[in-house]
């Protein structure tokens, strides 16, 4: 092989020489192949950054900083014994109050310290008993702090090994690059655990200290590591894996409440994710259920649990006694205006037939299992349009009294929509003021049409609330205010809306007695409403109701407020509704693509 030569006074490195043997080699290969092939071969990048780190740690042991001495400290001891010997004078007696600091001595006994240790990674020592026969074998050695592993372990059914199952991404496993799944495990600081059980495992490892060595044979790993993008998804249920029985480590489980906000860090495997809560800064995830087997389960619960309930409570939520046309309830005066979701009292329900509708069924809207939501950050851009706000709770909580106090508190900022209907217009009311008036059969075209997201026929005429109506408050660059039963919900979370949805919740039944003593409820026994005070079975009612939205839409309310005081419960609602127009927020990943 002919001698490499660079430029005078130059010795070259590892990663020169290779980078210049394809060109030097060429004249001496006898075969076009023989050049492809050692191309290929002192081409691969992972050969040169192998050579490259060499060159690297070769000329830091070059350079490397080595201590002028060691014993600085004992210097400057005895060159304080030698001051004192002398004469004193003005610059010596400084001298030695400099030296006598006692930050002075903890500096250089610190320097002495650093100098004489030895920073050098050592190497556990190959064990002397392996077999010639066994399977190639890496020994690790990892050092343990407070945290876990990172790591999950299984026993094959077959061969009875012991494998990893899982590495916890960002854990101490993770980080340290040596352990992957499918490795089989041998040893565990000497301990052989081939006829051990994984429980028995999880045991020496949780009463070790400081340095655990592993004997390893490792599985089949794959060259070729993709990357994850970042995802997160919005928890639409409370989970604990101390209560899960069917999850592989309890200890690995990741705990979260309804609404967390989590990183989906890998879903590798297809039953139980790795996730950690957003803006954590422990990099180590947890196992969370999947998607797709949290579905799964809770669809099985449903079918035999959930289902039947919903049916029953859908039906109770009907027997209200409320005005389609006016206020939940009233203190001492009649709100005008303020029309709620078309629903009928109890008695008109005897003989409506279509008492109230939506564009989908609410057998529907209750068949989602709700799980994980794929989320985004999003932040309303100046000038464009405002979140619809939706207000939702049980009749008689107050969902129109907070409509009428934000309205006057700033009219020319929130707005409601105007009603359609089908009835004759009255003396002094206005077409689009009070109502937008049109015919029964447009009425009924517009229904077949799906352009109400609710509606209701009383006493012959349709009343509904229109998708347009909304879009003329938006459009006008106000925020729109409306209150609809909880199963339009659905139909009304698009990208168009982005809804921003409060859920209104009734203080305790004591509260409710003494906030309503005096406050009556719209009955709908005629036209024109007629107010009657709560009864008892009134705030039973209201508490039932307001159980039953909870537990069957809680998943998609974004805030909760409690109205026991209705001064407070308006403050807290116009905070939260600025910070919704000022704040960044989660939202449904698909409305920041429109």
């Amino acid at each position: 092989m002919p001698a490499l030569t660079t430029g005078v006074g130059h010795e070259p490195g590892l990663y020169e020489l290779l980078a210049a043997l394809p060109s030097k080699l060429k004249p001496h290969a006898s075969h076009p192949e023989e050049t492809t092939f050692l191309q290929g071969m002192f081409g691969e990048k992972r050969l040169h950054s192998l050579f490259l780190i060499h060159d690297e740690l070769q000329q830091y042991e070059e350079r490397k900083p080595t201590p002028v001495l060691n014993n600085a400290a004992s210097l400057c001891s005895q060159l304080t014994d030698e001051l004192q010997r002398k004469s004193v004078n003005a610059e010596i007696n400084e001298l030695l109050k400099l030296l006598a600091k006692p930050h002075l001595k903890s500096l250089l006994s610190v320097h002495d310290m650093v100098a004489q240790k030895n920073y050098d990674p050592k190497l556990p020592p190959m064990p002397e008993d392996i077999n010639d026969d066994e399977d190639s074998v890496k020994i690790i050695r990892l050092v343990k702090n407070k945290e876990p592993l990172g790591a999950t372990i299984k026993q094959d059914d077959l061969t009875g090994a012991i494998l990893v199952a899982r590495i916890m991404k960002g854990g101490a496993a993770d980080r340290s690059g040596l352990i992957h799944v499918g490795d089989e495990l041998k040893e565990v600081n000497g301990i052989p655990v081939d006829d051990k059980k994984p429980e028995e495992i999880i045991r020496i490892l949780a009463q070790s200290q400081g340095a655990i060595t592993f004997k390893i044979v490792p599985g089949v790993k794959e060259d070729v590591i993709t990357k994850e993008p970042k995802m997160f998804v919005k928890a639409l249920f409370d989970y604990d894996p101390r209560d899960d029985k069917t999850i592989p480590c309890k200890e690995a489980g990741l705990a979260f409440k309804k609404g967390s906000i989590l990183q989906i860090m890998s879903q590798d495997d297809a039953t139980w994710w790795q996730a950690k809560h957003e803006g954590d800064v422990n990099p180590r995830a947890g196992l969370i259920p999947s998607k797709q087997f949290q579905e799964r389960r809770l669809a099985l619960r449903s079918s035999s649990a959930i289902l039947p309930i919903q049916r029953s409570s859908i039906r109770r939520s009907y027997d209200v006694a409320v005005d389609f046309e006016d206020a939940d309830f009233i203190s001492s005066y009649h709100l005008v205006g303020f029309r709620r979701s078309f629903r009928l009292s109890r008695k008109d329900k005897k003989t409506n037939k279509s008492m109230y509708e939506c564009k989908k069924s609410e057998i529907y809207d209750t068949a989602d299992v709700p799980t994980y939501e794929e989320v985004a950050k999003y932040q309303r851009p100046n000038k464009a349009k405002h979140r619809l706000v939706v207000l939702v709770g049980p009749p008689g909580v107050g969902l129109n009294e907070l409509k009428r106090k934000l309205l006057i508190s700033d009219p020319q900022h929130f707005s409601v929509t105007i009603p359609h209907t089908s009835r004759p217009k009255k003396n002094l009311e206005n077409d689009g003021v009070e109502y937008h008036f049109i015919s029964k059969h447009l009425f009924e075209t517009d229904i077949h049409n799906n352009k109400f997201i609710e509606f209701g026929e009383y006493k012959g005429n349709y009343y509904g609330t229109s998708l347009d109506s909304i879009r003329s408050v938006l459009s006008r660059n106000k925020v729109c205010l409306l209150d609809v039963q909880p199963h339009t919900l659905k139909h009304l979370r698009t990208a168009e809306f982005k809804p921003f949805v409060v859920f209104v919740k009734p203080p305790t039944i004591e509260r409710l007695r003494e906030t309503r003593i005096n406050a009556k409820l719209i009955s709908g026994k005629d036209d024109k409403g007629s107010a009657k005070p709560f009864t008892e079975d009134d705030f039973q009612e209201m508490l039932a109701t307001a159980q039953t939205m909870e537990t069957q839409y809680g998943h998609l309310f974004e805030k909760i407020i409690v109205n026991d005081n209705l001064s407070e419960a308006f403050g807290e609602l116009r905070v939260t509704l600025k910070k919704v127009e000022m704040d960044t927020q989660w939202v449904p990943v698909s409305w920041t693509h429109s």
